[in-house]
């Protein structure tokens, strides 16, 4: 059980729609908080909104890339409620693509939306935060944001950033009366992880079992309880990667080793997925089963 207080929090979550995003919402709507969902699609924040438990729910579309959008967003907040208790920033995305033949324009945009989006996104919020009794920022992150992913670098630049900005941002809005914090999750079972594996994407993500959503929820919520600059929802590998860390120049002896067991871990699980009738082989291919 959690001993934050949801009771008519304002908790605005991006990437709201997503597999992560959409169980914070329903966590937080348990508990009696009025959730702000956002998502660049917005049809499907409608529907998360609509089906969240409790009523005061919002869903709303925003492309976080776009600044106007990101100022209207919080202007929406405003008027609706006229302060923000809890910020959670979880958008992101990832990209099957191998650095040496990816486009500029596509690095911009990952490296955009993962690590610039979440600080404007604070830094507009910040005057909501204030009007609030106990504000809390809560980022979501990775352990690619700790341990060099070797298959994504674009990935792991922004979330090496992210995670850096938000320990010093935790550092310095601390005495300004807002707490915030960061989870680290490795690979979760979510519509992204599952494209990344049809796509042939990083193997270094399944050196074990993908966690789910609720881990990284369970993450949130002791963040939420127990305010402080991080949180793992597996802390077993938050240290294994931590460790390897302090020695980097092993790591390509090391990457041999990780790839090897990593790839055996993506086949069990698009085996896994494919017995839960979520991806399918065809003509030798992976490709994912579009959920009803």
């Amino acid at each position: 059980m959690s001993g934050f207080d949801f009771t008519d929090k304002v908790m605005l979550v991006t990437g709201g729609a997503g597999g992560i995003g959409s169980a914070l919402c329903r966590r937080f709507a348990s508990g009696g908080a009025w959730c702000v969902v956002v998502d660049i699609d917005e049809t499907r924040a409608k529907n998360v909104a609509a089906e969240l438990p409790g009523a005061g729910h919002t869903g709303i579309g925003c492309d976080l890339m776009d600044g106007a959008q990101v100022e209207r967003l919080f202007e929406l907040v405003a008027e609706a409620h006229g302060r923000l208790d809890v910020l959670v920033n979880n958008v992101g995305m990832t990209s099957a693509e191998r650095f040496d033949v990816r486009s500029v324009e596509s690095i911009e945009r990952e490296i955009t939306l993962n690590l610039t989006s979440p600080l404007v996104a604070t830094r507009i919020a910040i005057p909501l935060l204030k009007a609030s009794r106990d504000a809390r920022v809560v980022t979501t992150v990775s352990l690619g944001g700790i341990f060099p992913l070797g298959e994504t670098p674009v990935y792991t630049a922004s979330k090496f950033g992210l995670r850096g900005a938000m320990l010093a941002i935790g550092l310095d809005l601390r005495s300004k009366g807002i707490l915030a914090g960061s989870v680290l999750p490795s690979a979760t079972d979510t519509r992204m992880l599952r494209q990344e594996a049809v796509e042939g994407g990083n193997s270094m993500q399944f050196q074990d079992r993908p966690q789910q959503p609720a881990d990284v929820v369970a993450a949130v919520l002791s963040l939420l309880d127990k305010p402080r600059l991080e949180a793992y929802p597996r802390p077993g590998e938050s240290r294994l990667v931590r460790f390897a860390m302090l020695v980097p120049n092993l790591l390509p002896r090391l990457f041999p080793l990780f790839r090897k067991r990593g790839e055996r871990g993506m086949a069990r699980y698009l085996e896994d997925l494919r017995r839960r009738g979520l991806a399918r082989r065809t003509d030798g291919r992976w490709e994912l089963v579009e959920e009803v």
